[in-house]
């Protein structure tokens, strides 16, 4: 059975409610053809309960929760993760599908060239670990910066919010609660938010100001226990950010 507890975390569903998701997820490839009624039917229950998932869910309607689901669900296209050389590549396409170089340059303008104010970097799990090498980078380029994990008191971020020029946030799932919550005190506070996450739709992605996404081959295998690239791919991607940076500074030093 999939994990879907990042998927419902927050969205308040019932034990139906989530048997019906359930359902829906290793059902996948029938449940359009099925429609809301077959899908009530096999469910023991009615339409409307379907169509009230959907909605709870943060989707207009049965349709479009199909659609959202589709690519958690299934592999992405063109991954072949059973072949090893396939696995083992990354592209510049893996990078540039999703993303550009006018956000790699708001992110170099807004977060690289801060000058008196913090850069906070917020992750827990195993996207904490991505976020301590982060941190580690940018302070060996001198730049102030604090990081937190789930484990650390709140208190590390509230107690420093005057500080804080940009609020970065690492999260595969888009979705932990955690993340959300400090993301939303962040805006309120008028700090630029900036959120690395898988590349389908998601809570952190939408709130943030600018937003990386990065193909998640396995969607809903929140505790990371399948092969997946995700991130080797937000390593390179860190990696290209601060080469742009650097690049940048020896022109304009070569300009002077």
């Amino acid at each position: 059975m999939k994990d879907i507890s990042k998927l419902i975390q927050g969205k308040k569903l019932s034990e139906l409610d989530i048997k019906v998701l359930h359902y829906i997820i290793e059902n996948i490839d029938d449940v359009l053809d099925k429609g809301v009624r077959g899908v009530a039917k096999d469910n023991y229950t009615s339409p409307s309960t379907i169509i009230r998932l959907s909605k709870k869910l943060g989707y207009t309607g049965f349709i479009d929760l199909y659609y959202q689901l589709l690519p958690m669900v299934n592999r992405t296209v063109g991954q072949q993760t059973d072949n090893d050389e396939d696995f083992l590549r990354i592209s510049q396409q893996d990078f540039f599908k999703e993303n550009s170089r006018e956000d790699i340059d708001q992110f170099i303008r807004q977060v690289l060239y801060l000058k008196q104010k913090y850069i906070f970097i917020y992750a827990t799990g195993f996207s904490a670990i991505m976020a301590e090498y982060l941190y580690k980078k940018l302070l060996v380029l001198g730049k102030k910066t604090v990081i937190a994990t789930g484990t650390d008191s709140i208190g590390v971020f509230e107690n420093n919010l005057e500080d804080i020029g940009a609020f970065i946030v690492i999260s595969k799932s888009g979705e932990t609660q955690q993340v959300i919550d400090k993301l939303l005190v962040a805006k309120d506070q008028g700090i630029f938010t900036i959120t690395f996450t898988k590349e389908t739709s998601n809570r952190a992605a939408e709130l943030a100001d600018l937003n990386f996404k990065l193909t998640d081959n396995n969607k809903l295998d929140d505790r990371n226990m399948l092969p997946n690239s995700f991130f080797p791919r937000l390593l390179m991607l860190v990696e290209y950010i601060f080469k742009m940076y650097l690049d940048g500074l020896q022109k304009e030093i070569a300009d002077e």
